[in-house]
């Protein structure tokens, strides 16, 4: 009679053991499914298209927490000290520019939406009527500077030197047959300024809250093939092969997000995936 009862205890020890041992797995795998992704994007009209982003990852088990940002140089200062997942904001040249000034080590993960940068005018209505001794202004950031540049070599404006990669200034300047003078201004102050210049390259999201006429007032626009500045979601490096970015960012390449950037951007943006 002992040795049986003390047999029933040691099987319900055993019993209980097994059923704590599940109790802590189911709660840890509850822990990893509820975790939440901080994402840091810039405040505006992105905030609409994430709404959509964030429910479509919902549905898929993974909880998404936006957070806003003002100021350009900030989503990679939070995501490099972890107070961020991820962000999605940027495109190569400044995230390029970014890692070199600052030693990061972030990793695009999915592209997002390509915002083409144009050349404007109250003026001219095309690149061929822009004089000589005109004045363009340009983004004074280097990222922005340099794609304004690369814009205007791609329509005959000027050529600068190819040895200053993706980041020319007007120093690189090497061929300048209309004696163009650019005029470097903050990227929230370009667009504004385009009554007093010639022409003016401006973002498209500067352009329109600068009240620019985009289709009417855009002379000169870039291509999306091939092109660098495509924006794209980014994580830390560390976290490129974690199983919340693939769901985090299918999330974003659905029907739903596509349709939401070309209605909300009135086409000024478009979708840059397949």
């Amino acid at each position: 009679m002992f040795a049986s009862s003390s047999l029933s205890r040691r099987s319900v020890l055993a019993l209980l053991g097994s059923l704590s041992t599940l109790g802590v797995s189911r709660a840890e795998t509850s822990a990893t499914t509820s975790k939440v992704i901080r994402v840091g994007i810039m405040s505006g009209e992105d905030e609409d298209i994430w709404r959509i982003v964030t429910a479509n990852a919902a549905q898929n088990g993974l909880m998404v927490k936006v957070t806003t940002f003002s100021d350009y140089n900030a989503p990679d200062e939070a995501l490099a000290e972890h107070e961020l997942d991820a962000n999605a904001f940027q495109h190569g040249p400044f995230l390029q520019a970014q890692s070199a000034a600052h030693g990061f080590h972030i990793t695009p993960v999915g592209n997002t939406y390509f915002s083409p940068i144009g050349l404007y005018s109250q003026r001219w209505k095309t690149v061929g009527e822009l004089p000589q001794n005109a004045t363009i202004g340009v983004p004074n950031d280097p990222s922005n500077e340099g794609r304004a540049l690369k814009l205007l070599q791609s329509l005959n404006v000027l050529k600068v030197s190819d040895s200053a990669g993706l980041l020319p200034t007007a120093l690189d300047i090497t061929d300048n047959p209309r004696n163009i003078t650019i005029r470097e201004l903050d990227a929230g102050v370009v667009g504004r300024a385009l009554p007093d210049l010639d022409a003016a390259i401006v973002n498209t999201d500067w352009a329109r809250k600068s009240g620019i006429d985009i289709e009417k007032q855009r002379i000169g626009r870039e291509e999306i093939k091939n092109n660098p500045y495509v924006c794209f979601i980014a994580v830390n490096e560390e976290d490129a092969r974690a199983a919340w970015v693939a769901t985090l960012v299918n999330a974003f390449h659905q029907p739903n997000v596509r349709k939401a950037i070309i209605d909300i951007y009135s086409g000024a943006n478009v979708p840059a995936w397949s």
